[in-house]
């Protein structure tokens, strides 16, 4: 199972939201990039980046985002190990994942843009074979847009089974309700969602897309109960700056 450090950009500062309100902010760092280069000398192979500035409508952190780029990759080179970044938050139209492929990003992350924009969305995955990863992040069974602020008219699973045949790069689930609580991942969703996305890609005859799950792990037997029922991908975040355990166990463990 991958595992996968977030940082969060809020202001210029990585911070964690509770359930996505900004109100329920935690800075950790006022100097993301050196957060970054710690978790590639720890052995992460992928930094999971969400901008909440853009997320939330105001200025997007593309300079700021390259900065930590650079730190990254140094480290990476002298480690001669790869790394990957994943970026999202408020990329609401192709510009914006034009500017981040330019930036050198090698995933980017759309959530409200696939919902609104589907079209759109599969023109880019066809244009960029692989790099876009399609976030579904959902309240109770339906897919949350702007921010988690609005419920779509769209299910988790059908807006995975869409994506999985436009070609994306991967899925990231979220359930909203437990990200940043530490309260354990939704291993069952989470679970049913890749059996559904594997029974449909059987079915059309295409490539199976992963599942990454996203929200609510707070230790080290969180992470086995992903890995016991099959995901191929997890995101860590607030367990990781309260120290329950370390990127370094994390990755043993996976």
């Amino acid at each position: 199972m991958l595992v996968i450090p977030a940082v969060d950009l809020l202001g210029g500062k990585a911070v964690r939201l509770a359930e996505g309100d900004r109100e329920r902010v935690t800075v950790y760092s006022e100097q993301p990039w050196e957060l970054t280069a710690e978790f590639v000398r720890a052995g992460a192979q992928r930094i999971h980046v969400v901008d909440l500035d853009g997320a939330f409508g105001e200025a997007r952190q593309v300079e700021l985002i390259r900065r930590m780029l650079d730190a990254a990759r140094e480290v990476a080179s002298l480690r001669d190990t790869p790394v990957e970044f994943e970026v999202g938050g408020g990329v609401r139209d192709v510009g914006a994942i034009e500017a981040l492929i330019e930036a050198g990003v090698e995933k980017i992350v759309v959530g409200t843009l696939a919902v609104r924009e589907p079209k759109a969305v599969e023109a880019a995955c066809k244009r960029h074979p692989g790099k876009l990863v399609v976030a579904i992040d959902a309240r109770d069974g339906m897919v949350a847009v702007d921010g988690w602020r609005e419920l779509s008219s769209i299910s988790a699973a059908e807006l995975g089974r869409e994506a999985a045949t436009w070609g994306a790069g991967g899925l990231l689930y979220t359930d909203v309700a437990r990200d940043g609580l530490q309260v354990g991942p939704a291993v069952e969703s989470t679970a049913a969602l890749q059996t559904q996305i594997d029974q449909h890609c059987e079915a059309e005859n295409i490539e199976s897309v992963d599942v990454i799950a996203s929200g609510g792990v707070g230790t080290l037997a969180d992470l086995d109960a992903l890995a016991s029922v099959g995901i191929r991908a997890v995101v860590l975040g607030r367990a990781l700056y309260e120290r329950n355990f370390t990127l370094e166990e994390a990755l043993s463990r996976c």
